[in-house]
């Protein structure tokens, strides 16, 4: 999931600092940022998920 992105993209970044190559360091960046874009969406898909579930325990207590 968004972890492991975020070591590679620290990784990325660790191997661009070490060898001086900007554009490696930028696409680890980019990396880590999307992992953590992904955690951030599963966490907002567990909380859709968790407010469904209580609307659906809801309904069938008022049924």
């Amino acid at each position: 999931m968004g972890l492991m992105d975020k070591i590679t993209g620290r990784a990325k970044q660790a191997a661009g600092d070490v060898t001086g190559d900007a554009s490696l360091r930028q696409e680890g960046r980019q990396e880590e940022r999307k992992g953590k874009k992904k955690e951030e969406l599963a966490r907002s898909q567990e909380k859709a998920d968790e407010k469904a579930q209580e609307v659906a325990d809801l309904e069938r207590k008022t049924s």
